[in-house]
């Protein structure tokens, strides 16, 4: 089993930076990709970026390129989201999952992962 751990989000002023980090543990060498999701109030869930295992391979949505950077640091079994120049439409609850496990399995085209693993969610919020 996977178990992932979301932090880092809080409240921002439009135009401010958080990053996210993604603390994974238990069967970690099962997992391929890592993704991050986004869910704000009355909207579906929303696929944000991934990235494989090896860093090699990384994915966003295009409304967020340019400002949203993921990363991995191996060492610390950690994905980072780097979310910069933040509006307000990113105020949502942001999760990662990975592409093991079968709870609320999603596929995600964009990534060509299954993701059946997720955090709890940590809750992003952003003044204007």
């Amino acid at each position: 089993q996977v178990q992932l751990v979301e932090s880092g989000g809080g409240l921002v002023q439009a135009g401010g930076s958080l990053r996210l980090s993604c603390a994974a543990s238990g069967s970690i060498f099962s997992i391929n990709v890592i993704g991050w999701f986004r869910q704000a109030p009355g909207k579906e869930r929303e696929g944000v970026s991934c990235i494989s295992s090896t860093g090699g391979s990384v994915y966003y949505a295009d409304s967020l390129k340019g400002r949203f950077t993921i990363s991995r640091d191996n060492a610390k079994n950690t994905v980072y989201l780097q979310m910069n120049s933040l509006t307000p439409e990113d105020t949502a609850v942001y999760y990662c999952a990975a592409d093991v496990g079968d709870s609320g399995a999603y596929y995600y085209n964009s990534c060509a992962a299954r993701f059946g693993s997720w955090g709890q969610g940590t809750q992003v919020t952003v003044s204007s």
